[in-house]
């Protein structure tokens, strides 16, 4: 049980959501951030360096390293307006990806709005221009394979600059956060995690604990895609979609494969002990260093420098 739990607590460090999440109103009114005095110092956090770089590199597309320690050349920008999808939290600069996770996702989106299931998909942080550490928000999303999708159906309007940036998701879990809120959580809700997960490039989807027991709980008939379907803390208001490593690319680093199992276990039953839902802090533990370009790839710094 101990090393359960422990590989439960190294997965949240690698994939928690911090802050600028889903309900974190934006801006109007970007300010750039101020200029390094010393870009090139090796103590500087690589997140001041990505945070800064408002394009992407022009090469080829490339995920470079894993999931939370990576940077991403030849990023592609999903549409911030298409047929089927919206993208929210625009002054936030991070609706950029890999070619592969841009497919999946307007693939997605076309898929549940014309078989009925959701009226389109409300698309949350994806990547940076070239990917890398974020200096507010996510451990992972750093090669363009991650992706966040709003528990909250698209409207059948486009929505405004305002909207996007004001308007909140919705908290799909009860107080207690033991269950989903029954007056929020819908069939639809589930079809639209089971249609993301049937998607073969998707390798995981992360979402809160409760949401998980609701699954386990209600889904009949085929259950195989619950083993997508990965417990973590935060992801209340929105879906994490992680796709796997495009095929041929030796530069991104693989995360092993889920259990292959419907993950409705004792595994699952950690997440409500009193350990995970009030966990006591430790007075000793000292916050993690931030990840400089030591720690990432080398071929980053190039990605950095690049045109």
């Amino acid at each position: 049980m101990i090393s359960i739990r422990l590989g439960l607590i190294l997965t949240l460090l690698l994939c928690l959501s911090l802050p600028s999440t889903a309900q974190d109103i934006g801006t109007l009114h970007p300010k750039p951030l101020t200029a390094l005095k010393d870009p090139k110092d090796p103590k500087l956090p690589a997140k001041e360096l990505f945070g800064r770089s408002t394009t992407p590199a022009q090469t080829d597309s490339q995920a470079l390293g894993f999931y939370s320690r990576g940077c991403l050349p030849g990023a592609e920008s999903l549409p911030i307006t298409g047929e089927a999808w919206q993208v929210m939290r625009l002054s936030r600069n991070r609706n950029w990806g890999h070619p592969a996770l841009i497919d999946v996702l307007e693939r997605l989106a076309r898929k549940v709005q014309s078989q009925g299931i959701w009226s389109g998909l409300l698309v949350g942080d994806m990547s940076q221009p070239r990917g890398g550490p974020m200096i507010t928000g996510h451990a992972s999303h750093q090669i363009g394979l991650d992706a966040d999708v709003w528990f909250s159906p698209m409207p059948d309007r486009v929505l405004t600059l305002t909207e996007r940036e004001e308007l909140s998701a919705t908290n799909m879990v009860r107080s207690d956060w033991r269950d989903v809120d029954p007056a929020l959580w819908t069939k639809s809700h589930q079809r639209l995690l089971e249609a993301a997960a049937k998607e073969k490039e998707v390798e995981r989807i992360f979402v809160n604990p409760a949401i998980k027991v609701a699954l386990c709980r209600d889904v009949t008939g085929d259950r195989s895609w619950l083993s997508k379907i990965r417990p973590m803390y935060g992801h209340n208001y929105h879906f994490h979609i992680r796709i796997s490593c495009p095929q041929g690319e030796a530069s991104c680093i693989k995360q092993d494969l889920p259990p292959d199992n419907d993950g409705c276990d004792a595994s699952l039953a950690w997440w409500f002990t009193e350990e995970a839902l009030h966990p006591k802090p430790d007075p000793k533990a000292k916050p993690p260093q931030p990840v400089t370009m030591a720690g990432l790839p080398k071929a980053c710094q190039a990605v950095l420098e690049s045109k």
